[in-house]
């Protein structure tokens, strides 16, 4: 019978086909791979993050049909969408907005913030009949035309175009033309031909010949005149009034002088008189 050696010699091990021989060797490969699909992720998240963010500030306003063309950059049209109010979302490198034929009722401040770009505004053809305070700010160093043609406009606000020196479509407005009107003139810095746009539909006073007159070709018209007639009246009334006014305190003070005098010489008149050297003489030679 043959013995079998159980001795020190290691029993050959069985290696499968596809099978890893060395398991550390394995598990730093795991390491590795783990460690670079989590920068792999990271890298990922960050550049979703970013495409999202620059889909956000570029992307078309909602409702509205968005296309860009060589060299003009983006156009923005809102056309007819009955809006009531502008959309905040608009791409801000927009470079033209169409926003007429809608249902504006008015522009309130800083409505068109963050559109450094923007060189076209339409707005015609709404309702509109209030443009608040800073309405078009941050847009004058950008904005070359603006549309406000056929609204409901008719009080002029100047401060409404503060730093505006676009081109700009007044027309088909009721415009009431009045003195303030007149005095903002020389402060607007839109172009003058802008201003021709303003025809008056009414004024004030309403008898100076203005209605159906485009305010800025009227040389002669002068709608101050009243306000110059009133303020003659009022500076003649003020004089008057201090006129008035010296006269009475300087007759109190000639009365009230005559009575002090007339007083006074009654108490002189009162008190008891010398007799003078004849007198004295003349009771002597009695009493002798």
């Amino acid at each position: 019978a043959s013995t079998v050696d159980t001795g020190s010699a290691p029993s050959p091990r069985l290696v499968f086909p596809g099978a890893c021989p060395y398991p550390t060797m394995h598990l730093l490969a795991s390491g590795w791979l783990l460690r670079h699909s989590v920068v792999m992720c990271l890298l990922l998240h960050s550049m979703v993050l970013m495409t999202c963010f620059h889909h956000a500030a570029t992307s078309c306003s909602q409702g509205c049909y968005c296309s860009e063309s060589d060299g003009r950059g983006k156009t923005v049209r809102c056309s007819n969408l009955r809006l009531t109010e502008i959309p905040q979302d608009l791409p801000n490198d927009t470079r033209r907005i169409y926003l007429d034929f809608n249902l504006l009722t008015e522009v309130p401040s800083n409505a068109f913030q963050g559109l450094p770009l923007l060189s076209e505004l339409d707005l015609s053809n709404n309702e509109l009949a209030k443009l608040e305070r800073g309405a078009f700010r941050s847009l004058g160093p950008s904005l070359t035309f603006l549309d406000l043609s056929s609204n409901k406009l008719v009080n002029f606000n100047p401060e409404a175009f503060e730093g505006l020196r676009a081109r700009a479509n007044l027309t088909n407005n009721p415009w009431h033309c009045d003195c303030s009107l007149q005095m903002s003139m020389p402060h607007i810095d839109l172009e003058p031909l802008s201003l021709t746009g303003i025809v008056c539909e009414t004024s004030d006073p309403p008898d100076v010949g203005a209605e159906g007159v485009p305010f800025l070709l009227a040389q002669d018209l002068d709608l101050c005149v009243v306000m110059k007639k009133t303020t003659d009246v009022a500076m003649l009334v003020t004089m008057f009034g201090w006129f008035t006014m010296v006269i009475s305190y300087l007759v109190y003070y000639v009365r009230h002088n005559t009575e002090d005098a007339r007083r006074h010489l009654e108490y002189l008149k009162s008190l008891p008189t010398k007799p003078g050297p004849s007198e004295a003489s003349s009771t002597v030679s009695t009493m002798v």
